[in-house]
């Protein structure tokens, strides 16, 4: 009976959050007075940053059809609709500087970091409240959150109805007129961006010309945070998408101070910062050497792979015509026949595509033989050390309405991936460039890398140390000749190792995952806020101009202890990742409706120790 009387809650409950989302209420619209053919639709949000006095803004910038065409992009027909979630500073933020924040991917959404990584709070296990967060970002800095390119999270070009099967993890358009299909638990309905690859930026460069469009007219809208720098950060695949960005940003900086964008309302100099990664994809060739090379040979002393694996991974790596030789194919050819990268040439576009996916599927996918986590080397690819309780969050009604959504949230758009994929924009050179050109215009580049990452896409921190030292600019000498220097978390805890000289720093996170800031958001925050304001990383007490770290030259020879027993940790099967969280029994039992669940969380042995104060202590 507790079983069935869950179950109909739960259904109850998954018809509301899952549901369309409820007609936004509350909403300002402005006709962009330097551009009239852009328009801003935002509230202000009270949910997450509950900090008082501390105001945060949510909404879209509406760009319309044809905008990129005057940098190339000719078939772009559709509205680019960019979302966006902006916190205040904590601290003084109208004085406070600005970071734009980006996840990779590509094509995962921004909008979910907020509530789960470096944002102002955390969503609690019931899926609808939230804790704040004593390690956000937007302690010293405004923060603005991104759903880049159009499609991914709550961004759209246009919209479709949809079902979704969680255990198929299926998405179907449902036909116009048709009626929309009886919910229960494992089937939901929704209404997601179009389902069209086309609809989308194809690559990293077309993503940087639509955000170029979308920050002149935020910045100029927003003029109270028209902060005296604007800084980008972001992790993962954000290694190609940002240093894109800036790098268009500041061209296009240069051709307003000469006199060489005539557009009208477009005028808008930004004051560009920082440029902070976190476990960053660069360029191919540079980095993929490390993934057989981690897999055996890391600072924790595990052996992921035998010596089979790790020969084929090898062997497929630098053979004739393998991973490597494709990859200076697909650079060669594109920087031939298609310089801006922007997937003008099928040709190019199909040797880098194939190139990319025999660099995946030959190389990197073959750690899955050691059955670890690409995303912590310590632990088994089984575990989730907690489930997306924010998954939960973004599907409440009253969320919903907080924020202005017109679609229901996902975390990735698999349009959006595949349109990246088509171009073979993974696979494309000329990223690391793009540093030695902010660099010597007085970008600050910060590289941070969690030690545990084997992935994703060649981030772990051994091919950041080495992308960090193929950086060429005018200091790459004394660069080179800095050391390793502690970092100092705080006056009781080592977070790391740094090497930096003046405005570049790569940073080794101790413990550190895929995003330094899971594990470890003390140090993640102070590297942030240290490279931010123009602080030496290892302490923050140093100006960073002419600073150079000193100590050892290889930070190898630093070893690990694993700090966490992997064994001590409960797996919850939780509704809203069924393939990332649970068992095949778990997620038979939720299909066949044999499953107890509360606020999402399968009840069971675990989830009872986990949490006690959502799934009861039993009957």
């Amino acid at each position: 009976m507790r079983a069935l009387i869950l179950l109909r809650l739960l259904a109850a409950s998954l018809f509301c959050s899952a549901q369309f989302p409820p007609e936004p209420e509350g909403i300002t619209v402005l006709r962009s007075q330097f551009n009239n053919n852009v328009t801003i639709s935002y509230k202000e949000t009270f949910i997450c940053e509950t900090t008082p006095g501390v105001r945060g803004f949510s909404g879209y910038v509406h760009i319309p059809p044809n905008a990129l065409a005057e940098h190339g992009i000719k078939n772009q027909t559709w509205e680019i609709n960019t979302f966006f979630w902006f916190f205040e500073a904590r601290k003084d933020p109208h004085n406070a500087p600005l970071s734009i924040w980006y996840y990779g991917g590509p094509a995962y959404s921004s909008s979910g970091m907020p509530l789960s990584y470096n944002g102002p709070c955390k969503v609690n296990p019931d899926g609808n409240s939230t804790t704040l967060n004593p390690y956000s970002w937007n302690n010293e800095v405004n923060m603005l959150y991104l759903d880049q390119p159009v499609q991914v999270g709550l961004s759209y070009s246009t919209f479709h109805n949809v079902t979704v099967d969680r255990v198929n993890e299926t998405i179907t358009p449902l036909p116009e007129g048709s009626s929309v299909p009886e919910q229960n638990t494992t089937l939901l309905v929704g209404r997601y961006p179009a389902n069209d690859t086309y609809k989308t930026s194809m690559g990293s460069t077309d993503a940087a010309y639509a955000m170029w469009h979308f920050a002149q007219a935020w910045f100029q809208e927003f003029r109270e945070y028209q902060a005296s720098s604007i800084s980008l950060s972001g992790v993962s695949y954000a290694g190609k998408y940002a240093p894109a960005v800036f790098e268009f940003f500041e061209e296009q900086n240069e051709r307003i101070r000469q006199g060489k964008w005539p557009t009208k309302g477009e005028q808008y100099i930004l004051p560009l910062n920082m440029l902070l990664i976190e476990n960053g994809l660069f360029d191919l060739p540079g980095q993929w050497f490390s993934y057989p090379e981690f897999a055996v040979d890391n600072t924790y002393g595990i052996q992921a792979v035998n010596d089979t694996v790790y020969q084929t991974m090898t062997n497929n790596l630098n053979k004739p015509g393998g991973c490597l030789d494709q990859a200076y194919q697909c650079g060669n050819l594109s920087l031939q026949y298609d310089p801006q990268a922007i997937g003008v040439n099928e040709t190019v576009n199909h040797i880098c595509a194939e190139a990319g996916n025999y660099c995946d599927e030959n190389v990197q996918h073959l750690y899955s033989y050691s059955n670890r986590s690409y995303y912590d080397i310590t632990v088994p690819a089984s575990l989730s050390r907690e489930p997306p309780f924010a998954h939960a969050f973004l599907q409440q009604p009253h969320v919903q309405q907080a924020l202005g959504m017109h679609s229901n949230w996902t975390v990735r758009s698999d349009d959006a991936v595949h349109a990246f994929r088509r171009v073979g924009d993974f696979a494309r050179p000329g990223w690391i460039n793009k540093f030695g050109y902010l660099l010597d215009r007085g970008i600050k580049v910060a590289l941070t890398y969690g030690d545990r990452d084997y992935l994703c896409h060649k981030k772990n921190w051994i091919s950041g140390d080495a992308a960090s030292l193929a950086i060429n600019y005018t200091n790459t000498a004394n660069f080179h000749a800095a050391g390793y220097e502690e970092i100092h978390t705080n006056c009781s805890y080592v977070g790391g190792l740094v090497r930096q000289y003046g405005n570049l720093s790569f940073s080794r996170v101790y413990q550190g995952t895929h995003g330094s800031a899971e594990l470890q958001p003390e140090t993640a925050l102070q590297i942030f806020n240290r490279a931010i304001f123009g602080k030496d990383i290892a302490t923050g007490t140093v100006p960073a101009d002419g600073y150079s770290s000193k100590g050892i030259q290889d930070a190898r020879s630093v070893k690990n202890e694993v700090q966490t027993d992997w064994k001590e940790i409960k797996q919850v099967c939780y509704l809203w990742d069924l393939h990332g969280t649970c068992t095949d029994e778990q997620i038979a039992m939720v299909e066949n409706g044999t499953a107890v669940i509360k606020d999402y969380i399968i009840v069971d042995k675990n989830s009872t120790e986990r949490y006690p104060e959502i799934v009861g202590l039993g009957d």
